[in-house]
């Protein structure tokens, strides 16, 4: 029972993190361009709600609508195109978004007290941005890999070409060829 109850989760969870590559997959330009009006909007109202804030709270809250928009921007983008540099830039916008905001949060502190803020704000952004990096770092090392296998795939496909002869061979090494994208 145990394990059955884990497996309908596991099925579960996987489908859920497949869901937004899905989604990638069949947005439409309009469906695209109607989410990017309403992420304007969105900002728009959430700049307009920190009119009833003075000093810096006020400037808190148009730093976390500002980040909002930015990040909502971001994963649209990603969920537009599915590409990993987008996945990577939507780490990048909430590590970025993230330090803008808290350093704001800061200047309510004076001091020694600031400058901790600011320096504490400052390393969860470094930390942050080096996880996307070492992410989009990777996903580089998997392509490389990736070309590295069809690489040893041609060259055996061509090595099992020499055996042949004439017309045989042309049509093996032109076959060998477009499998594994060598011109």
């Amino acid at each position: 029972m145990n394990k059955t109850l884990t497996l309908k989760t596991s099925i579960i969870f996987a489908a859920l993190l497949a869901l937004p590559l899905a989604q990638a997959a069949t947005m439409s330009k309009p469906d695209y361009k109607a989410a990017k009006t309403r992420i304007s909007a969105d900002y728009k109202a959430d700049k307009a709600a920190c009119a009833s804030f003075s000093a810096n709270a006020k400037d808190i809250c148009i730093e976390q609508a500002k980040a909002k928009e930015k990040v909502a921007r971001a994963e649209l983008e990603f969920g537009y195109t599915a590409k990993p540099a987008d996945q990577t830039k939507i780490l990048v916008t909430k590590a970025e978004t993230s330090y803008a905001v808290a350093k704001e949060k800061c200047d309510d502190k004076a001091g020694n007290d600031k400058d901790v803020c600011v320096k504490e704000a400052k390393a969860v952004e470094v930390k942050a941005l080096a996880d996307a990096k070492m992410g989009q770092q990777i996903g580089a090392a998997k392509t490389d890999a990736t070309q590295a296998k069809r690489d040893a795939d041609y060259k055996v496909a061509a090595e099992k070409c020499e055996a042949l002869a004439g017309d045989a061979k042309s049509a093996c090494t032109a076959s060998a060829k477009a499998r594994y994208g060598k011109n």
